[in-house]
Parts: C-alpha cells; structure tokens; sequence
C-alpha cells in the first residue's frame, strides 16, 4: 500500500497539538509497518528527523502554504497534482483539509470547528476559508478521525456527517510526560520561579485560550490567600492578544507570573511535572492536550467545564466556567487548602492516564486507514 500524508505541521521545534499528533501517530505507523510505503507532503524544506523510517520519501510541494489563498493553491493545486503523480491508495490529511479535485480516498482528521463557535478567534479571510471549505472537506472524506466524541458529534450536527463515517482517535501524552522526583521538581523550581511552587498553564497564547480570565483568577486568588504560589505560563504569542496585555497590565501582583514564552520539550515535560496544579481554561477545544500531560505527570487539573475538556479529563479534575473568574479563583483556593483534595485529584489520574496511550491511537488511526482502502 502507498499511504500520502499531508505533513506540513511537522516543524522542527515548533510543533503544536496538529503537528504533534502528526509526528506521535507517523513516527509509530510508519516503523510498525515496513510492509507499506509512505510519502510525506511537506510545504517546505523538511527536517531529517520527520523520515522517521527507509519507507519515507518526503515530497516538497510549493508553495509554503500558511494563508487562505495559498491553503488554496497548496491542496488545490500542487497536492492535486501530487497525487496524480504518484498515485497512492489513500490521501492522509492530519490538519482536515483536502483536495477536492482529486479521486484518491481521502481521510481527514478534524481537530475541532472551533472558528464556527468563536469565530472572533480568527481573522475575516481564514473564517471565510474554514467556512466554505471544510463542510465541503467533510463530505469529500471518505472517512473522517475526529480527536474526540465531543468532535465527532460537532461534526454531526454542523455538517449532517454520517456517525458511521467517522472514527474518534484520541489524542496522548508524549513519553517525557511523567512524573519527576522531588529533586527534578526542585531542579525546576529553581530555574524558572526562584524556587517557588506555581500554577502552571501551556497553549499559543490567543483568545480562545482564555488567559485573561486565568490572570484575573489569579491575581484575585493571591489577593484572598497568603499562598507563595506562582503562575508560569509558556507558549509562543499568537494572535489578538491585547485582552491579555490589559488583564496582565490591571494585575496588582503582576510579579507573580512568569511568561516563558516557547520552551523545549524537555522543558515543556519539567514544567508540567513540576507544577503544583494544571489551570487549563479555553474557552473551546476540539481535545485539550495540556489536560492528558498533566494526568501523565500526576499533576492535578483545573479545567473548563465546556466542549470537550469534561471528556477529556474525567474524574481527574476540577471543572470550572471558564468565564467565570471568581470560579476558577476560588477553584485555585480550594485545591492550595485542601490537600485531600489535591491528592484525590492526583490518585484519578492515574486511573486516567491509562485512557490516552499514543500506541492504542495508531492501533486506531491504522484501522481507520485499512477500512478506507478497503471499503
């Protein structure tokens, strides 16, 4: 079998949730099976670390494709004639879009419809693109992976999807996700808060990720507590951030967050497992990623009580409005005074953790494959 993938989220140091997913999943597949050949469509000059086996050929198509009119000319255009070329049994899309103009089988992975809920998230042209394009994506698939039943279902009821056509492959922590000892904690501590404990929340810092509401929450929480704790935040800026610099700048104990900005995996792993409690808010997401590392380390969860973050992380955490910051601030009180607490919190992680494994969702996402060709 010639399995095509699109892979352009696969970008060395500065991978997400679609392009980790992209690398968790194809770095497993294609050295489980030898057997069958694999060519990776990239947008521009590839990392060697992405030919994960002798049974990669990586195809650089132009044009780099990171706007609406090149997403256009990109699937359209350049992955239409790809396909063409080399005519493979299946079209692999881990980011959901495809190309419409060719008969190749094609699988989309659709993360989340996010820009139909919060369409303020994202700029006029690129909703316009979601918009149009990905109902008629979704009815191309031949079968679509949906990271979440949560998904699955949006998928249903936003574009009258056949529940039969698609599949839910969930989404798993990294192997660096686990828990450190005492003297990594305090290894970590030390190189990013001085040594104190902290809150600790991770996602590209844009609306949508609700960071605003997390200062307030915090900056209130220090306001009714005595507590140390600090707040660490990492991820890149992304997007309309100027809620987020007016929350910070309004904070009376703005010192006591830190903004990392992008860090290493390496330190991505230490923070996560370092951290005293996981505040992950969004106001949507089509899985929650930051949730299952944080089970992973048995890192106690503070999470939105909306979309598919209740699925995602089960008896493992504290459920909150996300709008709400007296909420989630009194969420941040109860489990920094209650130890019980906290440590029931930890115990439901790992019965939890045993739901997200990168190994069962190959076993799935192969299967998805199999069923695709063969149907």
């Amino acid at each position: 079998m010639l399995i095509a993938v699109n892979t352009r989220f696969l970008l060395h140091d500065k991978m997400e949730g679609i392009g980790r997913f992209t690398y968790e999943t194809l770095s497993r597949i294609t050295r489980s099976h030898p057997e069958h050949e694999f060519l990776f469509f990239f947008d521009r000059k590839h990392h060697p670390e992405f030919i994960f086996s002798k049974n990669v050929t990586a195809v650089e198509l132009f044009p780099p494709a990171r706007h609406p009119f090149l997403f256009y000319c990109w699937f359209e255009y350049s992955v239409t004639k790809a396909l063409k070329k080399y005519k493979p049994d299946v079209f692999l899309s881990t980011d959901g879009f495809l190309s419409l103009r060719t008969e190749v089988p094609s699988i989309a992975v659709i993360h989340d419809l996010a820009f139909l809920h919060y369409p303020e998230g994202i700029d006029f042209l690129g909703r316009k693109y979601y918009e149009y394009f990905f109902p008629r994506f979704a009815k191309k698939a031949k079968r679509i992976v949906a990271v979440s039943n949560f998904t699955k279902q949006d998928i249903i009821k936003q574009y009258g999807i056949d529940e039969n056509k698609i599949d839910v492959v969930y989404n798993a922590p990294a192997k660096g996700f686990r828990p450190n000892d005492v003297l990594k904690k305090t290894e970590t501590r030390n190189q990013f808060t001085g040594g104190t404990e902290y809150f600790f929340t991770t996602s590209a810092i844009h609306p949508r990720k609700n960071i605003d509401t997390l200062l307030k929450a915090f900056d209130k929480f220090k306001q009714e507590t005595k507590s140390s704790l600090k707040l660490v935040v990492t991820g890149r800026k992304a997007w309309q951030t100027k809620n987020i610099e007016d929350a910070f700048n309004q904070m009376q104990f703005k010192n006591e967050v830190i903004f990392t900005g992008r860090v290493s995996d390496e330190d991505l792993y230490n923070l996560t497992a370092s951290a005293f409690c996981m505040v992950y808010i969004p106001l949507f997401e089509g899985f929650g990623l930051p949730i299952v590392e944080a089970i992973a380390c048995a890192v106690p969860v503070i999470t939105s009580n909306v979309s598919s973050m209740p699925e995602v992380a089960g008896n493992a955490a504290i459920l909150v409005n996300p709008l709400a910051v007296d909420e989630v601030a009194n969420a941040m009180i109860n489990i920094s005074e209650d130890e019980n607490l906290r440590m029931n919190l930890i115990e439901e992680s790992m019965k939890r953790k045993s739901f997200f494994d990168w190994d069962k969702s190959v076993e799935d996402l192969w299967n998805t494959i199999v069923k695709t060709v063969n149907v």
